[in-house]
């Protein structure tokens, strides 16, 4: 059974984009040269699964997303929600954050509730995550129209993303992510379950607007970029409206 609840949320991620933006300054002036590396652009698709190791439902879809996460023209982020966490297992990377990033895309559909496990395809449609003859379908009709180039030096991350003139005004994000993890689940739907998960989102920012007409083009410190146990960073062009996530134009990631 899908697991339900009703859409309340609070919007702050959302509300407070130009507040956040103000980190860019600090992150540009510690910018420096950065040194030719892996360069991962090009993808079709951002797939963004909204799971727990609370949902018995779950394990399924987050097999699949490991197999999705494997395919070059896939990026794949799994958000850990927390309003599974009242069974009785606090999700090791459930966040409140990602619960009202769920309850974002619901209200900006017109909907009414949420559920795990949710698979969220470029910000425009959600399928459940489990179904994989629904997941490749939606997968076959996906297309993201904005380029964007991550490359890595030693010390820093070069972010392109080039000029598209005719495409609307777009928010640049930084999603960080740990690409494997393993979780024993002592209680809870999953009790006794040795859970294996696959690009475990650690945390998200903004760094500041994309204009069409301008393009953009940042340098990120790769030590401030990557800390803690996240090996992993995404970075997410996507539209913003009214305060709700829409589609996302463009994406490129880079693997430590």
């Amino acid at each position: 059974m899908l697991a339900h609840v009703p859409k309340t949320w609070a919007m702050k991620i959302w509300t407070n984009i130009a507040g956040i933006c103000a980190g860019t300054t600090v992150l540009a002036a510690l910018a420096v040269s950065a040194q030719a590396g892996e360069t991962k652009s090009g993808p079709k698709a951002v797939v963004e699964l909204f799971t727990s190791e609370g949902c018995a439902s779950c394990p399924p879809a987050d097999a699949l997303l490991t197999t999705l996460a494997g395919r070059p023209d896939v990026i794949a982020l799994a958000y850990h929600v927390d309003y599974w966490d009242y069974i009785g297992w606090t999700d090791t990377f459930g966040s409140q954050t990602y619960s009202d990033r769920q309850r974002a895309y619901s209200t900006a559909w017109g909907g009414n509730h949420i559920y795990t496990p949710q698979l969220v395809i470029n910000g425009t449609r959600g399928v459940v995550g489990s179904r994989e003859n629904e997941v490749q379908a939606a997968l076959g009709q996906a297309q993201l129209p904005l380029p964007v180039a991550v490359t890595a030096g030693s010390h820093m991350l070069e972010v392109n993303i080039e000029p598209r003139p005719g495409l609307p005004e777009a928010t640049v994000w930084l999603v960080t992510y740990i690409d494997k993890a393993q979780v024993l689940v002592e209680r809870g739907e999953n009790s006794g379950k040795k859970i294996d998960y696959s690009s475990v989102v650690t945390g998200q920012q903004v760094l500041g607007m994309w204009e069409p007409d301008k393009g953009t083009h940042l340098k990120l410190p790769l030590d401030q970029v990557l800390s803690g146990s996240s090996n992993g960073a995404v970075i997410l062009v996507q539209q913003n409206k009214n305060g709700l996530p829409g589609p996302i134009l463009g994406a490129a990631s880079y693997l430590r």
